[in-house]
């Protein structure tokens, strides 16, 4: 069986299981009464608020597609005489949402990626010209992403906390929690400083891609957290302190999800729960399934469509 064969295989088994694990998910929400309800109150302006965050999708996977673009095509020397266009970084990151839902942590995304990229290079061989395969250097290129979304969320939500000052909601989070930002902390900044030592095998990795990485996922931050203020705006779900501070609390938020100790909190699930303790009504906890189905369940649904 050819290389790309085997790749197609693949393609279609993680679009299969991520539509059966989407519908099951639809399937086994409970609490679709309280949703309606909240979309019922809605006006006008409201919609256009959540219409407007739906509008911010392509936006939001397209800021995706620009990091990928430039951590491919300015750290992979195996792809110099076949820069990859932004178009094909763009299918790449709708079709890794795919893998990301059947996958802990997101884990599938990127090698998700890596089998679309080497099942292109194996359609356009020649001859059965045989090209060095790039899993290594789309792996990563993989870890520097991730690294730098994280570092971007840190960065960004710690920053948020000291210009609100204390969180009584947080307090119950105690040294545990912030013990291990402090951690998280630490490995990124060793190892983004690190990285272009560590990957020098596999790809081209400089400091200045690394903060370039880290400003285009700055970029990506705001976008997310856009979309959260539009939607926590059209439920009601925003606190009386304004704009400003709403903003900080959605730095907050991410940091929060994306750092999530093992604590009682996570077991009510995640977004969710920790939507009501940074903002504090109970409306708040609708804003991850609406922005789960807005920048999860929509991507997987558009990839058909842009596969080729």
């Amino acid at each position: 069986m050819e290389k790309r064969q085997i790749y197609r295989i693949i393609e279609w088994s993680v679009a299969i299981a991520a539509c059966g694990y989407l519908i099951w998910r639809l399937a086994t929400y409970e609490d679709y009464a309280s949703l309606a309800a909240s979309l019922r109150a809605m006006g006008w302006k409201e919609w256009g608020a959540l219409v407007l965050c739906v509008a911010l999708m392509p936006v939001n996977m397209a800021i995706e597609a620009w990091r990928w673009y430039s951590l491919m095509n300015e750290g992979v020397k195996e792809l110099k005489n076949e820069r990859i266009s932004f178009y094909e970084a763009q299918r790449q990151v709708y079709y890794s949402k795919l893998a990301g839902v059947i996958t802990p942590w997101r884990l599938g995304e990127y090698p998700a990626r890596g089998v679309l990229m080497e099942e292109a290079r194996s359609s356009r061989s020649e001859n059965g010209t045989k090209k060095e395969s790039v899993w290594p250097q789309v792996l990563s290129m993989g870890v520097v992403g991730s690294a730098t979304m994280t570092m971007a969320i840190v960065l960004a939500g710690l920053g948020a906390l000291g210009a609100l000052g204390a969180l009584d909601t947080l307090d119950a989070l105690g040294a545990g929690y912030w013990i291990i930002v402090g951690a998280v902390m630490v490995l990124l900044v060793v190892g983004l400083a690190l990285a272009p030592r560590l990957l020098k095998r596999w790809a081209t990795v400089s400091h200045g891609l690394i903060l370039k990485s880290v400003g285009q996922s700055f970029v990506r931050l705001v976008c997310w957290c856009v979309q959260l203020g539009l939607v926590l705006w059209a439920l009601g779900a925003v606190t009386g302190y304004g704009l400003w501070v709403t903003g900080l609390q959605c730095f907050v938020y991410y940091l929060l999800v994306t750092i999530t100790p093992n604590v009682p909190i996570a077991e009510v699930g995640v977004r969710g729960a920790w939507a009501m303790v940074v903002f504090g009504t109970a409306n708040a906890a609708l804003t991850g399934v609406i922005l789960w189905a807005i920048n999860t369940l929509l991507p997987c649904l558009v990839w058909p469509f842009i596969r080729k």
